[in-house]
Order: C-alpha cells, then sequence, then structure tokens
C-alpha cells in the first residue's frame, strides 16, 4: 500500500474527503518526525511504538575492495508493533 492508497482507505473509513484524509495524514507524520527528532518517543496503544536509537560508530569491509572503512555512530528511527498489530499479522 503506498500513500495515496493509504489516503483513499482513511478516507473511506472516516467517510471524509481525500483531502482532508491527506491532512490529517500528513499532520500525523509530521507530529511523529518532530516527536522522534527531539529525542522522544509515539506509543500508539496497539498499534506500536516509534522511539529512536543510537547505533555506535563500527568498522565495516567494503566487499567490493575488501577495504575496511569507518561507519560513523547515527540515531536511527524504530519501529515496535503493538501486540493488537503482531496478533492481527500472525
Amino acid at each position: 500500500m503506498n500513500k495515496k492508497e493509504l489516503v483513499e482507505s482513511m478516507a473511506g473509513a472516516a467517510d471524509i474527503s481525500k483531502a482532508a484524509a491527506e491532512k490529517a495524514l500528513n499532520g500525523m507524520l509530521m507530529a511523529v518526525t518532530e516527536t522522534l527528532a527531539s529525542g522522544d518517543k509515539v506509543t500508539l496503544v496497539g498499534f506500536g511504538t516509534f522511539s529512536t536509537v543510537k547505533r555506535a560508530a563500527r568498522k565495516a569491509k567494503n566487499p567490493r575492495t575488501g577495504e575496511l572503512i569507518k561507519i560513523p555512530a547515527k540515531t536511527v528511527a524504530k519501529f515496535k508493533p503493538g501486540s493488537k498489530l503482531a496478533e492481527a499479522v500472525k
């Protein structure tokens, strides 16, 4: 499912226009992005939790050349599914 299909599904489920559904989806995505950027987490009970994790710097091997390269530390987004979502996809 892509964003367009998600907007259509949301519009049908909530009985609202596609434009309103797209505004709602964009607002939700912006809120989650801003919250994660500030270092907090977003929990949607039953659906899951969005959070950030710090990855340490490490060394890896370039598979093409065999050369060792340094991969810098970084913060990445993480999603842990909630119990209802995990049960629904079993």
